[in-house]
């Protein structure tokens, strides 16, 4: 292979949803087990996948292209890869492109993409209230960077490969929900299958094995029959993530392992795809941080009512006021550094930071000689604060703060994932980029800040 791993990603959202919240809600009486990771009301495919680019950008190297893969994307026909291009400031000659839809997409693209790709993977994914699939799923979003093998942190070293036509998992365009045919059928038709990927691998021992599937009795099944290969991982508290899921699934064990070892990647959809990576004296350098585990401990209860609300599951009574305006198509389009790359100015003159950008600066009235200073990846502090519980949310309350930014600047924003209990003047924040709202079909992408204590950064 002429290509491997040289940075890597996961990104969890902070919500869970656990089955005792989810009997208490539809029967007065907690139980259960399981859990499952929630996006917020504010957060999609495109901006987990920028969360997930980031963390992998801020380990260095501009990528020659970017991929972005997702099963449910925010926008059909319109290219949602040029947006996480934007917000992660690449230069206009690297190109981003949308590919693949499935299940089966990234093992696809990890065995076929060329060095320099940044490879963006993330769902939002959602089982019908009350069917055995509801904590199956999970949202996350990952991301690696490849480069030359001879470079690489995690080199492939083997790939085997089987497709067959049959009908397991299966979502109709349009309609949120998956739907899944009964899980002995599948366990019937995949085994065959896995039995033919591994007698075409050479490789007979590996020190971790990740399993990714979508039918979970399928997983499991196949953990029992490549026992004998090596220790199999189960990463509980997040659930089958879409298209993310092999990703999230082998970032996990990346985490964990060390120079040297080798991990056998195995994703049955569709299929049955096998990969044998190898891990290199470069693997520590290509972790981005939070790390995985850090990540689900860091977990923050949803309310499955909220849940619902959030996926539109629930209508709600809305707000008695208008719709969001639609956001304008040719003011996005003039002010695109801004409002996806968060890039403020920078005085010539005077050397005053000006957010949003400015022509004439503000201090000493310089005129057209400022140059881009991007924030979005820049610290700053709470300066002063607003809690507002009355204004319309789907997770209130509404907090408005302003902020220093490190290096100069000062902008009100809006607060991500709020806890009012623990908002201070001069707490540490850090950007996100988030869903400000949906209008005739139109989504309006916006920078919060986020209060930093809650990843552990």
């Amino acid at each position: 292979m002429n290509a491997g791993i040289v940075a890597y990603a996961a990104y969890l959202p902070r919500h869970r949803l656990t089955a005792s919240d989810v009997a208490a809600a539809r029967t007065g009486t907690p139980g259960g087990r399981g859990e499952r990771r929630v996006a917020a009301f504010d957060e999609d495919a495109l901006t987990m996948a920028v969360e997930a680019g980031r963390l992998v950008r801020r380990l260095g190297g501009t990528p020659a292209s970017v991929v972005v893969s997702t099963t449910n994307p925010p926008y059909a026909g319109k290219n949602n890869a040029s947006a996480a291009h934007a917000a992660l400031a690449l230069p206009d000659d690297v190109p981003a492109y949308d590919l693949g839809g499935s299940y089966r997409s990234v093992p696809g693209l990890l065995g076929t993409a060329a060095p320099g790709t940044l490879l963006l993977a993330a769902d939002v994914t959602v089982g019908r209230p009350g069917g055995t699939d509801e904590l199956d799923r999970g949202d996350a979003a990952a991301a690696v960077l490849l480069g030359p093998a001879e470079q690489a942190a995690v080199r492939v070293v083997e790939r085997a490969t089987v497709t067959e036509e049959f009908l397991d998992h299966w979502r109709a365009p349009g309609t949120p929900f998956a739907n899944q045919w009964e899980e002995r059928f599948a366990v019937e038709r995949y085994l065959p299958l896995l039995d033919r990927v591994l007698a075409r691998l050479t490789t007979a021992s590996v020190d971790h094995v990740v399993i990714s599937s979508p039918g979970p009795r399928t997983a499991r099944t196949a953990a029992k029959r490549l026992a004998p290969y090596g220790p199999v991982r189960d990463l509980a508290g997040v659930g089958h993530a879409g298209a993310a899921d092999p990703l999230v699934r082998l970032a996990a064990t990346l985490d964990r392992a060390e120079p040297g070892q080798t991990i056998l990647l195995l994703v049955l959809a569709d299929g049955c795809d096998a990969l044998v990576l190898r891990c290199t004296d470069r693997l520590p350098a290509a972790r981005a941080t939070p790390t995985v585990d850090r990540q689900l401990a860091a977990a923050r209860p949803v309310r499955y009512l909220d849940y619902l609300a959030w996926r539109g599951l629930l209508d709600r009574a809305g707000p008695r006021r208008p719709d969001p305006a639609v956001a304008s198509g040719p003011a996005s389009a003039r002010n695109s550094r801004w409002k996806f790359g968060l890039a403020a100015s920078r005085c010539g003159s005077c050397d005053a930071v000006q957010a949003p950008p400015q022509r004439v600066c503000v201090r000493c009235g310089a005129v057209d000689g400022a140059t881009p200073v991007p924030l979005s990846e820049a610290g700053a502090s709470i300066r002063t604060f607003s809690v507002d519980r009355l204004a319309f949310s789907l997770n209130p309350p509404v907090v408005a703060t302003v902020v220093d930014f490190d290096g100069g600047g000062r902008l009100e924003m809006e607060l991500a994932d709020p806890d009012p209990d623990r908002l201070r003047v001069g707490g540490r924040v850090r950007m996100v980029f988030r869903r400000r709202h949906a209008s005739g079909g139109v989504h309006n992408y916006a920078w919060k800040a986020s209060l930093e204590e809650e990843t552990g950064d």
